[in-house]
């Protein structure tokens, strides 16, 4: 971006300002007198959804870039998952049970974040990103502010919640109106993935990340599925193989781990297979 001194046109912030002291009449009171990137009517207009969706890509890419955000360490999990201080307030027996992944949660964006700021580039690889809000998103960018480093959220307007957990870095807290481009945004800088257990939305990550990645469209990176008990319960993968609808070889795309501490392990020993040039079954 050019500096003030280099423009050749007039800032739109000046234009911003200049038209709000216009004179009041009645064509400068009339919608189609305002300026039109400062018109948030219009911009809500339907027709106007691609321009929204480009600036929802636009933003917290460029954000990122100015930060500095080499590459991220994603974290996908239940907002309903709580601290183990809180389990007796869950809702069901199984969320009690599973707070412990809050603590691994924690610990593993910590460890993550440690490994980060020791590198040579002090903290701007491997960065953890998380949704944004609570439950297993909270436990991701509290260990990495815990380790002295920052972290991502990329929280969504929902109808019900929430604001972001108020451990994310407040220059990367993002906030969306797009599922989709904020899927995208989780993945397009990732060089880990780890998913905790969670609802409809946790499984709606995984399996995007995973196709994603089965059909060639991202690259392999390690891709961990803490608590093998309960993604074993939830998903039968070895059935989905049995049936032909994914391949045997699809089976290796992932790694059940149960500690931050196993995590880093696979991470590190991670052999990332080729990339597919078809899949089993469709080619031809």
């Amino acid at each position: 971006m050019k500096d003030d001194k280099s423009r050749v046109f007039r800032d739109a912030h000046q234009d911003i300002e200049t038209a709000r002291d216009i004179p009041d009449t009645p064509q400068t009171r009339s919608p189609a007198y305002r300026l039109a990137f400062a018109d948030d009517d219009f911009l809500c207009r339907e027709e106007l959804r691609p321009v929204r969706l480009q600036l929802e890509l636009l933003k917290p890419e460029m954000l990122m870039s100015e930060y500095g955000i080499t590459s991220t360490v994603v974290l996908f999990g239940g907002a309903r998952i709580p601290e183990p201080a809180k389990k007796d307030s869950a809702r069901t027996q199984t969320l009690a049970d599973l707070s412990r992944f809050y603590d691994e949660a924690r610990t593993f964006a910590r460890l993550i974040t440690e490994r980060s700021l020791a590198a040579e580039n002090g903290g701007k690889e491997n960065v953890v990103v998380t949704g944004g809000g609570p439950g297993v998103m909270e436990a991701g960018n509290r260990g990495a502010e815990e380790a002295g480093g920052v972290s991502i959220g990329l929280n969504i307007v929902l109808p019900h919640e929430q604001a972001p957990n108020p451990y994310v870095t407040p220059d990367l807290a993002f906030n969306f109106h797009y599922f989709a481009i904020r899927k995208m945004h989780f993945l397009m800088r990732a060089a880990a993935i780890a998913v905790f257990p969670g609802g409809f939305g946790t499984l709606d990550e995984l399996f995007e990340s995973l196709t994603l990645i089965q059909t060639g469209r991202m690259k392999p990176v390690p891709f961990l599925l803490f608590g093998k008990e309960f993604w074993s319960k939830i998903i039968d993968w070895e059935a989905l193989a049995d049936a032909g609808t994914i391949s045997d070889a699809d089976l290796g795309l992932f790694r059940f781990v149960e500690t931050a501490e196993e995590a880093l392990q696979a991470m590190d020993e991670w052999e990332a297979g080729s990339r597919r040039e078809s899949l089993p079954g469709r080619e031809g």
